[in-house]
């Protein structure tokens, strides 16, 4: 029998890991069971299935972002994070135990810190290692740091120098006119990225594939995950808050490392990510996804808590102290110079691993 070869075949469907479906449809067992209120055990076994919901959530915002290109991808993995840091925050700030009026200003700040340095160190490292030089848009970094710099100093530093409320905290006016002006220049900022300069951030040499593009099926079941594992996320955080913040408190650590454990459990996929595509000489993903997670952070989530602190008359300090100032302004200093000339090397890295080493270490030992 002959065979019509002028007809092309369907690609095959993409295959979805089973950790990926196993994990949100277990963290929504796990809230129906009330897991988390069963002793020790449950508690730890509640951790888990939150931590790989955390993982699955990403997975799935990857496959979307995949399916919808660049840079456009960037974005859903960026308001996936979010979602998720909003959750663990305003959960930890409702629980009793301990004050959690900071928890918002040491998460964003310790998100910043991590992708400055932590993930762009590493990315530049090992880009620098392995590939030598590594060229990017220099027009999308400087972009982004601009409004990185501007979101970082009116939510994490000018609170402490208004006099109307003393600082750390804005007055209720100021609050809502810092959250509008967040997502003001957040949102110019995505239509800078995906519609008026949207080749700022693509690779000028062009970069290697990403490999097959996910079929019209799986994207939708990816997406259709996504959400089963940000509810799940969002409940099992609230489950756990309490039993969180008792355990860094019981331990002696000072509260601010609540803020730097969230940043890293709902960065650390992305952060792979990343690491991953540097490796690959795709070091334009490695800082489109870096970098536009900062600035969500910011732009996304200071507002959100600032509703919340709002609706619910919750206390809500942003300023950051005179230590971390420091280090904020070395960071903005240190990634203007390093990402200034669109290329980069691994002693670019060893800088940024520095000085996320030195923000660890002085976090625990203040």
């Amino acid at each position: 029998m002959q065979t019509n070869t002028d007809t092309p075949l369907p690609p095959p469907p993409t295959l979805m890991p089973r950790w990926a479906i196993g994990f949100p449809l277990a963290g929504l067992a796990a809230v129906l069971a009330g897991v988390a209120k069963l002793g020790s055990a449950g508690t730890v076994a509640a951790a888990a299935i939150l931590f790989g919901a955390v993982l699955a959530a990403v997975h799935h915002a990857e496959v979307v972002a995949h399916r919808v290109g660049e840079p456009f991808g960037t974005l859903v993995l960026a308001i996936a994070v979010t979602v998720i840091e909003v959750s663990l925050i305003v959960a930890l700030m409702l629980s009793d135990a301990g004050d959690a009026s900071a928890l918002a200003r040491d998460t964003v700040f310790a998100a910043i810190m991590i992708i400055l340095n932590g993930i762009i160190g590493l990315c530049l490292m090992a880009g620098g290692l392995i590939h030598g030089e590594q060229r990017f848009s220099l027009r999308g970094a400087s972009a982004a740091l601009c409004t990185l710099a501007a979101l970082a100093i009116l939510t994490l530093v000018l609170p402490n120098y208004t006099s109307t409320v003393a600082g750390p905290s804005y007055s209720t006016s100021q609050l809502i006119l810092v959250a509008v002006v967040s997502l003001f220049l957040y949102g110019v900022f995505v239509m800078v990225q995906t519609l008026r300069h949207r080749d700022y951030f693509l690779a000028a040499g062009g970069e290697d594939d990403h490999g097959a593009v996910p079929d019209a099926r799986t994207t939708w079941i990816a997406f259709a995950l996504l959400l089963v594992a940000l509810v799940a996320v969002v409940l099992l955080a609230k489950a756990l808050s309490a039993t969180i913040e008792r355990a860094v408190l019981d331990a002696g650590l000072p509260l601010a490392v609540v803020g730097v454990v969230i940043a890293a459990l709902v960065l650390a996929p992305e952060s792979l990510a990343a690491f991953r595509a540097a490796r690959r000489n795709r070091i334009q993903t490695s800082l489109n996804l870096a970098l536009g997670s900062a600035l969500a952070t910011i732009g996304l989530t200071i507002p959100a808590v600032a509703i919340v602190s709002l609706v619910l008359d919750l206390p809500l300090a942003l300023g950051i102290g005179a230590k971390s100032l420091v280090l904020l302004a070395l960071s903005l200093f240190v990634a203007t110079i390093s990402l200034g000339n669109g290329r980069t090397t691994v002693l670019q890295g060893a800088v940024h691993l520095v000085i996320f080493a030195v923000y660890l270490f002085t976090t625990v030992v203040p």
